[in-house]
């Protein structure tokens, strides 16, 4: 794991985009692996900037969402299709049908799950995927539990991940309770995994997660299994890392 250690949340999100940016250079088809939430927007809002600068083209990039809530719809301001649009899409020259994010309106949940797995297939798979950490070690809605899930699947959040969400929603009643994630496996066959972390909340479940065992309690531990990660986190992140 190759650990870059930043000062600040907006020293974590200038080091995370170019790293991305990296990527979109050396490989102007490149499939993006995007996910959602408060810990990314910094690095979309630099992205943004760098392409308002002329200094990226989004043109031949395509991209797929960790997930998305079961049964909102795309325009619903809380979906991860509209927070994508919003923070990301709109502002560059990415092409609208070369960004999936999972169908949280199909009630089916096994077939819309095997159609994000499909994409993703037929995309070549994911050359860089970006990730945040869950509180209690989830990422994407891979929450702790027995087994680490394989490929894209139907997922109960756990009840501090509903906690954590609520702040987005006007009451916490509002929050869905489920969701379609890609699986750990499927995050795992990404080429690079490039992970962001930042403020002292976190400092405990990194270190748990990247110098403890391995173990689907903690789903984040299995990436010290993978062969190209980086861990871009703040020093409050990294406060109790035993650096």
């Amino acid at each position: 794991m190759n650990i870059i250690r930043a000062k600040d949340y907006e020293d974590m999100s200038r080091k995370a985009a170019n790293i991305l940016a990296a990527r979109i250079i050396l490989k102007p088809d490149c499939v993006l692996g995007l996910a959602t939430g408060s810990t990314p927007l910094g690095v979309y809002a630099r992205l943004i900037d760098k392409y308002n600068r002329g200094d990226l083209d989004f043109s031949r990039v395509s991209t797929v969402n960790l997930d998305e809530y079961r049964g909102l719809p795309e325009d619903n301001a809380q979906s991860y299709h509209y927070f994508m649009r919003y923070n990301l899409f709109r502002h560059i020259n990415i092409r609208p049908d070369h960004t999936f994010v999972p169908d949280g309106m199909e009630p089916d949940g096994a077939l819309a799950c095997q159609a994000h797995e499909d994409t993703i297939r037929k995309l070549g798979g994911i050359d860089l995927q970006l990730l945040g950490l869950g509180n209690n070690g989830h990422i994407g809605f891979n929450e702790p539990g027995p087994v680490f899930e394989k490929e894209t699947h139907p997922v109960d959040l756990a009840e501090s991940t509903i906690r954590a969400n609520a702040r987005f929603f006007e009451r916490i009643e509002q929050v869905p309770t489920q969701a379609y994630t890609m699986g750990i496996g499927t995050i795992m066959r990404a080429r690079q995994i490039l992970l962001i972390v930042n403020g002292s909340g976190k400092a405990d479940i990194v270190a748990r997660a990247f110098w403890g065992p391995v173990t689907p309690q903690v789903p984040a531990s299995i990436l010290q299994m993978h062969p190209d990660v980086t861990l871009v986190a703040d020093e409050e992140a990294l406060a109790e890392a035993p650096l």
